[in-house]
């Protein structure tokens, strides 16, 4: 039986998702007692480096070495094959979501009653997008108010050496604007603890998050927020992925589950919230008050800067009867956040080809932290095109608009091999006349090589062959073996013994 054989395509809410990974061999149960100050991101790292399970602390201890009562699961998604099952895929099927994906960002027409067939999944999705509000959700089946309510009572990490506070690391958080109940928002940003019942919210000025609370600003109003912490993995997925703009990620993941999501109305404020979450933090925003955050350690593996960001207080935790706390830490790739933007990488690739239709194929290596460079192979027809396609592919989406180097190959170049890219930057790429730069554009604020915070310069390396009005030079051959030759050897290749001789 194959290892994906089987895989259900809904999971009704982590625990569900917690146990099939559990059977599958594919979760690791640890008893012992672990601190929450370093040790588990120092297991998560060494056990994620070796794409190995996810983890279970039953016995997590905070500072003081105190057992907290609720597990905390880490490494959820520290390998692609948990991504594609998270998705409801088997191996092998992000392709077909990356189509769908694009499908739903530009719509086409059916063109034949064979193609408006292939279509009904659209209308299984416009069915399933609606989400569908419930009056008992699981995720309130305990509620903390008052006296009750405590942040140290979650078994918040520490994740780096000289980290200020414990960390929410993997929040679902909620907003919408304030005069269009319609407009909901789901993004992660991690919260600093700042007490008992506040916590810090930090997230960059072009997130939806921080789109929401301009909004409510401008009003003189703090903002409704909800977090969740732990639910199904179709809508901890959703909340990471390159979703159309004007679809909310809670309706979205009723498109991966195919069926409506089920929300809950807060017990304290007037938000949705998913209904099988294991733990919910309600309360408001300030529209005025921040606090500095951080120093932490960062997917870039540097500590950030310490900047104000606005502040949240709780009115409300709930939570399921025996719910499990989900965790990660950020840091240099590898970590959990860059095995996502491999991933993600793939979903990109459809909705490019639709935009530039000469684009082969692209990659995001994770090394860069996930974003910072860009490696685009195109069919090369006219001269400039390099340059056009890297132009387009800066404006193109939010995500790119961070990339600070493109670097442009031929179809014959495989993006996903540095020994094929680096080969076309030595004999294809020449300095004089093959680099573009562009100054002052945004930059990621985390970027420290920027010369000024949020602001610095993009590079583009034209590594492609070049032709017409872009060199004087007759340009050279590219080494092939004849197809014949190639399977003449195939048919000979067992037969010569040689296999054996070079493993």
């Amino acid at each position: 039986m194959k290892a994906d054989a089987h895989i259900p395509r809904r999971f009704s809410n982590l625990q569900d998702f917690v146990a099939l990974l559990e059977r599958r061999g594919r979760l690791k149960r640890i008893s012992e007692p672990v601190s929450l100050v370093h040790e588990v991101t120092e297991i998560h790292r060494r056990v994620l480096a070796e794409e190995g399970p996810a983890l279970l602390f039953e016995r997590p201890a905070d500072a003081q070495g105190n057992i907290q009562a609720i597990p905390l699961l880490a490494n959820l998604f520290g390998t692609r094959e948990r991504i594609e099952w998270g998705l409801g895929l088997k191996a092998g099927g992000l392709p077909q979501l990356a189509s769908f994906l694009a499908d739903l960002r530009d719509p086409r027409p059916p063109r034949s009653l064979g193609d408006a067939w292939e279509k009904l999944p659209f209308l299984n999705a416009a069915l399933s997008m609606n989400p569908r509000e419930t009056q008992r959700p699981p995720c309130q089946q305990v509620v903390w108010r008052g006296d009750d309510l405590d942040l140290s009572r979650l078994p918040m990490q520490t994740c780096w050496p000289g980290e200020p506070a414990p960390l929410v690391t993997w929040p679902l958080v909620i907003t919408r604007a304030p005069d269009d109940p319609s407009d909901v928002n789901v993004g992660i940003y991690r919260m600093q603890k700042l007490g008992r019942n506040r916590l810090i919210l930090r997230w960059l000025a072009h997130r939806g998050g921080a789109r929401h609370h301009r909004l409510w600003q401008a009003l003189g109003c703090d903002m409704p927020v909800a977090v969740a912490i732990g639910t199904d993995p179709a809508t901890i997925l959703s909340a990471v992925m390159p979703l159309p703009d004007g679809i909310s990620e809670l309706a979205f993941a009723g498109i991966l589950k195919n069926r409506r999501q089920e929300t809950a109305r807060g017990v304290t404020i007037p938000m949705p919230v998913p209904a099988n979450a294991e733990i919910v933090l309600e309360g408001t925003v300030s529209a005025s008050e921040a606090a500095e955050e951080g120093p932490y350690g960062d997917h870039t593996g540097y500590y950030n800067t310490v900047e104000p960001f606005p502040v949240m207080t709780l009115s409300a935790i709930t939570t399921r009867e025996k719910p499990l706390y989900l965790s990660t830490y950020t840091g240099r790739p590898p970590d959990e956040p860059s095995r996502l933007g491999e991933v993600m990488n793939e979903l990109f690739v459809p909705l490019v080809k639709r935009q530039f239709m000469e684009i082969r194929d692209l990659w995001l290596p994770p090394e860069a932290c996930s974003y910072r460079t860009m490696v685009v192979s195109i069919d090369k027809r006219y001269p400039g095109q390099a340059r056009r396609i890297m132009m387009g592919l800066w404006s193109m989406l939010p995500q790119f608009n961070y990339t600070k180097l493109i670097i442009a190959v031929d179809g014959d170049i495989n993006v996903k091999s540095w020994p094929d890219v680096v080969w076309a930057l030595s004999t294809r790429f020449d300095a004089s006349r093959d680099l573009l730069v562009v100054e002052n554009t945004p930059i990621d604020y985390l970027d420290f090589a920027s010369p000024k915070c949020g602001l610095g310069g993009k590079l583009g390396l034209d590594a492609t062959t070049k032709i017409g009005g872009e060199t004087d030079r007759a340009w050279g051959r590219v080494l092939t073996m004849a197809p014949e030759v190639i399977a003449r050897v195939d048919a000979l290749w067992s037969s010569l013994g040689l296999g054996n001789a070079i493993s």
